[in-house]
């Protein structure tokens, strides 16, 4: 995350999610099974699930392979296992981090997770040691120059649908909103015509930390790298000013 340009960043996630489309589809495939067994296969209603969906759409998942993995979740109830859990630690000089995970076996998970603090000189703390640095927000990324609207038509479409705020950055719109809201402020825009290129509940850090220590930010790259790669991981946070 940064402080100066999130669209930057989320192109940054795309181009990489671009090169690994089987693992974020895995991913997905994951999240979709998992809603379905919690509410059921119909996304309306089925809040967790529809969020899911929105999800998957921004990550460019085909419609009939979001289909197929509902049809084949809600037929195959029983024999989903995953789990979430987080797990919150400290990267170099102090740098938060959130680690959302999802998994069919939280033992290999957690050395996995560990493994990658501990490689980048970071280390695990207990839950909640990090987590009220940040706030819980559903967000929502518009590309400036696919959008056709004027900054105050947009707001004004933004905050009657449920958004909380909405800012301009250097290269996108990010729209805030509720946790709970999010559904309903996303198709608020998609009915208005307005692109998103991404629609998620995040988690923003309330401050951001600047590394200027080389060794630090080599190290910090390379736990969020480890992360990365991790099939069971689902999202990674952090105060890192990149």
């Amino acid at each position: 995350m940064s402080g100066h340009s999130k669209f930057a960043n989320i192109k940054h996630k795309k181009e990489k999610n671009d090169a690994a489309k089987g693992k974020i589809f895995t991913i997905l495939g994951r999240e979709i099974a998992v809603a379905v067994k919690e509410g059921g296969p119909d996304p309306n209603n089925n809040f967790k699930l529809a969020t899911v969906i929105a999800k998957a759409k921004s990550n460019n998942m085909p419609n009939d392979t979001i289909e197929r993995g509902i049809k084949k979740a809600a037929g195959d109830v029983g024999n989903v296992n995953y789990e979430y859990i987080t797990y919150e630690g400290y990267g170099p000089n102090g740098i938060a981090i959130i680690v959302d995970t999802l998994t069919d076996n939280k033992n290999r998970t957690a050395a996995n997770v560990r493994s990658a603090f501990t490689k980048g000189q970071g280390n695990i703390g207990t839950p909640g040691c990090v987590s009220f640095m940040f706030d819980k927000k559903g967000q929502i990324i518009i590309d400036r120059e696919e959008c056709d609207m004027e900054f105050d038509d947009l707001m004004m479409v933004a905050l009657d649908a449920g958004a909380d705020d909405i800012s301009e950055e250097e290269d996108s719109y990010e729209v805030l909103t509720d946790p709970d809201a999010l559904e309903t402020v996303r198709k608020g825009l998609e009915e208005a015509g307005v692109p998103m290129v991404s629609a998620e509940v995040t988690m923003l850090p309330q401050n951001y930390v600047t590394l200027t220590d080389e060794t630090a930010v080599k190290n910090l790259n390379r736990i969020l790298d480890i992360l990365d790669d991790d099939d069971d991981v689902q999202n990674v946070y952090h105060n890192w000013d990149e």
